[in-house]
């Protein structure tokens, strides 16, 4: 059995209490390494062309409101 199988027997045995926990940390998770992600993305330099593009779009009025 592989580590990721061993995780989801765990995962799928967990008491409704415990699942919630384990889903809350995860969730935690998963948006700490998306934002550390992003910082070393936008850091980095990865995503100054996309956003030169949408500032261009934007001071051209091609963009509309959310």
């Amino acid at each position: 059995m592989t580590k990721l199988e061993q995780i989801e027997k765990t995962v799928s045995e967990l008491s409704p209490e415990e699942f919630e926990r384990f889903s809350a940390w995860f969730e935690a998770l998963q948006a700490e390494r998306w934002d550390r992600d992003l910082a070393e993305d936008a850091g980095s330099g990865a995503l100054d062309e996309i956003a030169e593009f949408a500032l261009a779009e934007f001071r051209s009025n091609r963009t509309r409101p959310l």
